[in-house]
């Protein structure tokens, strides 16, 4: 689902919210960054923790110069661009304007649409329900598979076949589920070492 009063330049996009905070999962977990969420999703995960996104209408158009100038007046040189599903957008505008003030754009997408705009790193984390597109799978950077059942790893083993060799490879325990999945996943890397673990450790800290 889109926002049907967006302008197709991508000038104004349905921002959800947008703060300063640590990155509490994969790769960049622990490092300082501004978050930009849009609205919008048609993946629909159960266990989704942000479902309050899926709908765009909620959210009103913002200018995308008025987030990038709160964005980087932030020390932090780190932008994750989340949602949501961020690829329902033309990001060329945002990342453009992001980039010309020399900071990082970080995006994280479940590899359903194309990627419009220039990232520094593209973390996929795919869904069964509606698999990523193979040329997301290959400009991957970060594979983060989501583990709500035992079942899962044969999921996060399939798409791990499907990216590139410089792809960094995370296991994930659905948070609701955290304390029974992640012994699994402990042994499970123990004996597969491509993987790491990767925990929602903002979750611990209590932080956005």
């Amino acid at each position: 689902m889109t926002h049907p009063e967006l302008p197709s330049d991508g000038t104004m996009l349905p921002l959800v919210e947008d703060f300063y905070t640590i990155q509490g999962e994969g790769f960049h977990t622990g490092k300082p960054a501004y978050f930009i969420r849009l609205g919008g999703c048609d993946v629909g995960c159960r266990w989704c923790d942000a479902k309050f996104t899926w709908n765009p209408r909620t959210f009103p158009p913002v200018e995308v110069d008025e987030i990038v100038a709160r964005a980087t007046a932030m020390a932090a040189r780190a932008i994750v661009i989340t949602g949501g599903e961020p690829s329902l957008y033309p990001l060329e505008y945002l990342t453009e304007e992001l980039h010309r003030r020399g900071v990082k754009i970080f995006l994280e997408t479940s590899g359903v649409c194309p990627i419009r705009g220039a990232f520094d790193w593209i973390c996929l984390s795919p869904k069964k329900q509606q698999p990523p597109l193979p040329e997301i799978l290959l400009s991957a950077d970060e594979l983060k598979v989501i583990v709500e059942t035992g079942a899962d790893l044969a999921w996060a083993e399939e798409n791990a076949e499907k990216v590139s060799e410089k792809c960094m490879l995370y296991l994930q325990p659905e948070w609701s589920r955290h304390e029974a999945i992640t012994p699994l996943l402990v042994e499970y890397a123990k004996v597969h070492p491509r993987w790491n673990i990767s925990v929602q450790t903002h979750k611990f800290m209590h932080i956005p």
